[in-house]
């Protein structure tokens, strides 16, 4: 964690990509680790494949804020069909870190964002996720690049919370799915 108050998130997708699962994911993983957070999803139009976000915010000490992420530490980009749009670089600072499903090369998503001075780092997260689990849902390759880049929880951490919240609804074989995609996500960031 920084010097400031608050490691704030901002995640962008699309509705039915996993964003807000995300999002809750690396929450319930920080809150077993001790920290103090906020996850919670802002919506567009409700329909699936509307462009949606998702936020975190992480403490040490407890949250009184109780709004969306405004000026954010980190953006997350699930859907690379979001790059360019301005909403993704609404209240960056020089040293908000970009993380972007793409199989694009870092220098290139800087020139197309126009954010040659930030850190910007890609994941080919869709093709990790058809390849472990046959669908276009990127999230778990995504968050498991983020844990990587923040530092934020350890993956061992990360995996241990997802196994946990997905043995509840999803067979063995999809969780180990899943697992696998989270662990590739971290090996396979690179940029910076």
């Amino acid at each position: 964690m920084n010097e400031k108050e608050y490691v704030e998130i901002r995640w962008h997708g699309r509705a039915g990509q996993g964003v807000i699962t995300a999002a809750k994911m690396l929450a319930e993983a920080l809150m077993e680790a001790g920290k103090h957070i906020q996850a919670f999803p802002e919506y567009g139009p409700e329909r699936s494949g509307a462009p949606m976000k998702a936020f975190n915010r992480i403490s040490e000490r407890p949250i009184h804020i109780h709004s969306g992420v405004l000026f954010p530490d980190v953006v997350a980009v699930v859907d690379p069909t979001l790059i360019g749009i301005k909403e993704l670089v609404e209240g960056i600072k020089e040293n908000t870190v970009f993380i972007i499903n793409s199989p694009d090369e870092s220098e290139k998503i800087k020139k197309r964002m126009k954010v040659n001075s930030n850190p910007v780092y890609t994941v080919d997260a869709t093709r990790i996720a058809l390849e472990c689990f046959g669908k276009n849902i990127p999230n778990t390759p995504l968050l498991g690049a983020v844990v990587k880049v923040t530092g934020l929880v350890s993956i061992s951490d990360i995996n241990e919370q997802l196994r946990k919240t997905l043995s509840k609804k999803f067979s063995e074989k999809i969780v180990d799915s899943n697992i696998k995609a989270l662990i590739r996500g971290a090996e396979e960031v690179k940029g910076g």
